[in-house]
């Protein structure tokens, strides 16, 4: 990656440079480039201009038109490090279009009319807890955790003790976003940021993380895939200073600033001051939720955001550096973020589309069948999670989590489906695990009563 080369601000004389002998002839060929954004509308930074800039103009000079045309709408954020620098941004196309997104589908108001209208919340619940174990899983995996999806869902769901330093680093995530949601009403301190890292790290090595505890020392660096040092973090005197005034500005009331653009600031604010020996990226994201819980944004529960940086932790990454590069620009990271905040509340929204189908089709066929009425509401959750695939196994555990009911009243609900051939089960371990029969049976008559049948349903 290709710094910017250093300007000198708004002294620099730009304009008086375009109209000398070489630069004159090309005038208007600069003066294009006098805007914040290029051609398609994207916010890129210099590296990536340079080879967008038509043959024989003078780089400098080109960026020196970007950045003057920048800072003219640029919009201060909050001050960062030591010294101190202003962080800021600007509400690019991609922001604005992000912002609308989430105001429609994110809000509380929003989740409970999809909870609404799927019927039976249970089913939703199951839904929901899918996507809210997806973002615990990929955020592990972000940070190096080396398990698949499929053994840490089953450590989850099964409520199974961590085996490994992977599986710890899983569990604690999972744990560090319910204490997230559970502490959205108090306000940001530094205590809070402390407890959220010991939840989050505790006992996978305390030796290595620390939990809760904040770096004394500078030796703390941000290293690439190749071991180069590409972050040095602002020095550790000063560090708790520099937090307190970081939760003043959180916890201000700020009304010309959305709060997904805040909490993506605080998301940044975190994961550049790096306050702890291990684990900042994790404490970093986890406040970037509870700060959009505590703005009433709860579908954010279950937006799994981690999912989509795993799979892109170079573009990550490096909308960290070039902020940093470019004098704290923050719009590099706001609209990588944004980009990925998009697509993770469009695949929330996607799948409660297709969760809300299949239930409309559960409900038509098993009315037309009959079948629907030997069903308690219970069973009906659970067997329509089971052929929707949110979930694939149950157990009588999950089953009490997730529907909010009693032990006896979760085995009654499994057990009876199971004596209806509709789900079998098996002993794994020391307990029952159930899940769905390949083909569940639907009684449906066909002449007399004697001659009623049980067929496959589709």
């Amino acid at each position: 990656m290709k710094n910017p080369p250093p300007l000198k601000g708004r002294t620099d004389p730009v304009f008086e440079l375009l109209v000398r002998p070489p630069h004159k002839h090309r005038l208007m060929d600069y003066l294009a480039l006098l805007k914040p954004l290029d051609d398609r509308n994207r916010y890129l930074p210099f590296d990536a201009l340079r080879r967008r800039w038509a043959a024989g103009l003078d780089a400098r000079l080109c960026w020196a038109l970007v950045k003057k045309a920048r800072a003219a709408q640029h919009i201060n954020l909050l001050p960062l490090g030591e010294p101190a620098q202003w962080g800021k941004y600007l509400l690019t196309p991609l922001a604005q279009k992000t912002l609308c997104v989430v105001d429609r589908q994110t809000t509380s108001a929003s989740l409970e009319y999809r909870a609404s209208r799927i019927g039976e919340r249970e089913h939703f619940s199951c839904l929901l807890n899918d996507l809210t174990e997806d973002e615990a899983i990929a955020s592990s995996q972000l940070e190096g955790a080396a398990t698949t999806t499929r053994v840490a869902k089953d450590m989850l769901r099964h409520r199974r003790q961590p085996r490994t330093p992977d599986e710890r680093m899983v569990m604690g995530n999972y744990r560090m976003m319910g204490f997230a949601w559970e502490k959205r009403h108090e306000p940001l301190s530094v205590g809070l940021i402390a407890a959220l890292h010991r939840v989050g790290v505790e006992g996978i090595d305390d030796a290595q993380y620390q939990p809760g505890r904040f770096r004394r020392d500078d030796d703390v660096v941000v290293q690439d895939g190749e071991g180069n040092t590409v972050h040095r973090p602002p020095p550790a005197a000063g560090l708790v200073a520099r937090l307190e005034a970081l939760s003043r500005w959180v916890n201000q009331r700020h009304d010309d600033l959305h709060p997904l653009i805040k909490a993506i600031t605080l998301h940044f604010a975190l994961g550049y001051e790096h306050p702890f020996r291990d684990g900042n990226g994790r404490v970093a994201r986890a406040l970037f939720y509870w700060f959009m819980f505590k703005n009433d944004f709860s579908a954010f529960r279950y937006v799994a955001i981690s999912l989509l940086l795993r799979n892109a932790p170079v573009q990550y990454g490096r909308s960290y550096l070039h902020t940093e590069a470019d004098e704290l620009d923050l719009t590099y990271f706001i609209e990588f973020q944004c980009s990925v905040i998009l697509r993770a509340v469009n695949a929330f929204a996607d799948a409660y589309r297709k969760s809300l189908a299949h239930t409309e089709d559960f409900e038509r066929g098993l009315l037309a069948s009959g079948f629907f009425e030997r069903l308690s509401d219970r069973q009906r959750a659970l067997y329509r999670a089971a052929k929707s695939e949110v979930a694939k196994e149950f157990t009588a555990g999950n089953v009490q989590e997730h529907l909010g009911c009693s032990y006896r009243a979760a085995v009654s609900a499994l057990n009876g489906l199971v004596g209806l051939q509709v789900f079998e089960k098996r002993k794994m371990g020391r307990e029952w695990v159930f899940f769905l029969r390949a083909a569940p049976p639907v009684e449906t008559k066909k002449g007399s009563d004697a001659s009623r049948s049980l067929v496959l349903s589709a």
